[in-house]
């Protein structure tokens, strides 16, 4: 049998993946000393998915990991499958692990008639069964609130800046938002590494295109320094690239990116090797295909991190106590 079993005996642990992203599932399975329960899954021709699980989860605190990568569509699709099946196999807790957490940047209304998709997510879940939610960096803090039950919101800010203290002189940095709604998450940075100097990019938007952002300038001091342009995802990469042009322009000495997810739609990987920054880092929230990868990329492993959020959830313990008052 797979899993993990409480030390009175009394409840057992199993962990579960759909077909995103298997090496973050293998990852994950290592750090928690237990194997990924045997899962078939696969698409009818006409793309409907089927999903069995190969052992007994009756009884067990069940944790299904999937990744919202492209097709985000099949995947979240795969998951609440997956979370059927455990409710109808009568697994006694269920908790989806969604490292990124899919169609998170709509959370509210910007004009008439607009779904609120991350809240009809949130739903979904609860209705396949779902009675937790698990996510890094949500693009919304208020998402947690759409969903009527637990939700451990994981940060991923200790592991990115610990790399980046390694890649820095501590005393000549700034740490910069790439727009004035990041701020607080950059003023979280500059906090972590030291009280460094803040800047942001005064950025405008048309929200009627997608993926269409103009850096204007800094507001700040950047002038000789190291910049940590900090963000949740980078997508096509335009907003990051230009902004570290603006950055350059305005006489920083160099730019680093650092982001969670690395969703790096095309034509990111061109456009960030091009920007002129020194360093672009990420995790491996999603899984990055090797055409997507580009001279000056570094990729983080986020498993520790997920691994330890489960074992203190099937423990009983606390998963605010795993960021030493970050959040």
């Amino acid at each position: 049998m797979t899993g993990l079993t409480s030390h009175d005996g009394e409840k057992r642990l199993v962990l579960l993946s759909g077909r995103a992203h298997p090496e973050l599932a293998e990852d994950v399975s290592k750090e928690l000393g237990v194997e990924l329960v045997p899962t078939t899954a696969y698409d009818f021709a006409n793309g409907e998915i089927y999903v069995q699980f190969g052992e007994s989860v009756r009884g067990a605190d069940a944790f299904v990991l999937q990744s919202h990568t492209a097709p985000i569509n099949q995947w979240i699709m795969e998951q609440l499958l997956m979370v059927d099946a455990l409710k109808r196999a009568s697994a006694k807790t269920i908790t989806v692990v969604q490292p990124f957490y899919g169609y998170s940047r709509q959370d509210k209304k910007h004009r008439g008639r607009e779904p609120i998709s991350a809240r009809l997510m949130a739903d979904l879940f609860r209705t396949a069964g779902a009675d937790r939610l698990m996510s890094v960096d949500l693009h919304a803090a208020q998402t947690q609130g759409f969903f009527n039950g637990p939700v451990d919101h994981l940060w991923a800010m200790p592991l990115l800046v610990d790399y980046v203290r390694t890649r820095v002189d501590p005393t000549n940095i700034a740490v910069v938002s790439p727009d004035a709604g990041r701020i607080r998450v950059a003023e979280q940075w500059a906090a972590k590494l030291g009280g460094c100097p803040l800047a942001f990019i005064h950025k405008t938007r048309d929200i009627t295109r997608p993926n269409r952002a103009v850096a204007n300038r800094v507001v700040g001091d950047v002038e000789g320094r190291t910049c940590i342009l900090a963000d949740d995802l980078i997508d096509t990469g335009g907003t990051i690239a230009e902004a570290v042009r603006v950055l350059l322009a305005a006489g920083a000495r160099d730019v680093i990116v650092a982001a969670t997810h690395g969703v790096l739609s095309d034509p990111a990987p061109q456009r960030l090797a091009e920007c002129g920054a020194r360093e672009v880092i990420v995790t491996d929230t999603l899984p990055i295909a090797d055409d997507r990868l580009f001279e000056g990329l570094t990729i983080l492993s986020i498993a520790p991190l997920i691994a330890r959020a489960i074992r203190e959830v099937f423990d009983d313990g606390s998963v605010t106590s795993l960021f030493d008052g970050a959040v």
